[in-house]
């Protein structure tokens, strides 16, 4: 591992933590944590994070707020019965699961629930403050893995779910991490407590397949002075997802960050749409089509098409993984607001990073030597300060 056996335990706190991807997360760091399987996918375990004092895997300490009630034991059951899961590495696991599944707490706001969003919100950070106080963690790093909500309704209408988590944690001092495509902290209200909170933090929506493609594909046009005339997009998903998306209004904030990439590596947006289509025969499985339409020399028109088939929660576990550990030794190191560095990560990053993967790619590995020389600081920085596309704070 990365990081010495002897530094504090750092709590993980998983809004949405029984689903397929929090399930997959537990599992996949108790695997990797004993020597079961290799860190396959997860960047900070890589050379260039050698030195950048992220916490141990074997230091992480998982808890979380879901709406469900199947136990995480039962849920890797049913990913492992889907192939999501390797066989048997539940079982070799089975105790992390059971720990982890004791530290979760009942979400909301539920059907017929009648606190107000100031409870629901008081009652989220007291669990989180709990589990802080309880492990005796040093920090905790919250961060959401929930299904995708609708867009917000606009001024006047209820906070989302994801808002509430997001102002509970920083109610409780915890950095937050948004990995789906929902409100969050982008909502004004979370967005102006974040700016005084002295705290980081890194989203939105999670760069696992499709539009982690077109951050590879788009730069490629412009830099070779080709003319991209439309391009289009088919998903095909099951699972948590799939139903999820099957809302219209979930699928146009989903689709929001799609179309982002490309407007931002492309400097404009072509022609076409993306579909999302809930097919739940193909449970945590995911089929990505694109369609693109392009001009080449004497306006000579070409076609090129991608196919990207994989499990979205395989993909997104060590992503997750990552931007715990990143956000914890950020906060470690008094960084605070946005983490620029992070865009690596996602379709909406906050912040003012580039645009493209290798660039992204690029300012994450110069974040780690940031975190590598600035050694432990004791509490944040000054609210209100930002953190640069470096990571470095002012």
């Amino acid at each position: 591992m990365s990081a010495s056996l002897s530094r504090p335990r750092v709590g993980v706190w998983l809004i949405g933590a029984r689903g397929s991807v929090a399930t997959t997360v537990v599992t996949g760091c108790a695997a990797v944590a004993a020597g079961l399987h290799p860190p396959t996918g997860m960047v900070t375990e890589t050379p260039a994070f050698t030195d950048s004092g992220l916490p141990a895997l074997s230091d992480l300490v998982f808890g979380g707020h879901d709406t469900l009630d199947c136990p995480l034991p039962k849920r890797a059951e049913t990913l492992t019965a889907g192939g999501v899961l390797p066989p048997g590495v539940a079982t070799a696991v089975a105790s992390e699961l059971t720990a982890a599944d004791r530290e979760i707490r009942p979400g909301g706001p539920a059907p017929g629930d009648t606190r107000s969003e100031a409870d629901l919100i008081t009652a989220f950070a007291h669990d989180i403050r709990d589990f802080l106080h309880r492990h005796a963690l040093e920090r905790a790093v919250v961060v959401n893995v929930a299904s995708t909500e609708p867009a917000c309704q606009g001024p006047g209408a209820p906070l989302p779910a994801s808002t509430l988590y997001a102002l509970a944690a920083l109610r409780a001092g915890c950095p937050y991490v948004n990995f789906t495509p929902s409100e969050g902290m982008h909502h004004p209200v979370a967005a102006r407590e974040a700016e005084g909170s002295g705290l980081p933090f890194a989203g939105r929506d999670g760069k696992t397949g499709q539009t982690l493609l077109r951050a590879v594909l788009g730069p490629m046009f412009p830099q070779r002075a080709l003319r991209v005339r439309a391009w289009s997009g088919t998903n095909l998903l099951g699972g948590g997802d799939g139903a999820a998306l099957a809302d219209p209004a979930a699928a146009a904030a989903k689709n929001a960050g799609k179309e982002r990439v490309l407007a931002d590596t492309l400097g404009t947006v072509p022609e076409g749409e993306v579909h999302i289509d809930d097919v739940p025969a193909l449970g945590d499985w995911k089929t990505a089509w694109d369609h693109i339409a392009f001009d080449g020399f004497l306006g000579t028109r070409m076609i090129l098409q991608t196919i990207w088939q994989g499990c979205d929660s395989a993909l997104a576990a060590p992503l997750v993984l990552d931007l715990a550990r990143l956000t914890a030794r950020a906060h470690e190191t008094g960084l605070s607001g946005p983490l620029d560095a992070l865009g690596f990560y996602f379709k909406d990053p906050v912040g003012d990073g580039p645009p493209g993967l290798s660039e992204q790619y690029e300012a994450l590995v110069r974040f780690g030597r940031r975190l590598a020389q600035a050694g432990g600081k004791a509490g944040g920085t000054r609210p209100g300060r930002r953190s640069e596309e470096t990571g470095e704070a002012p």
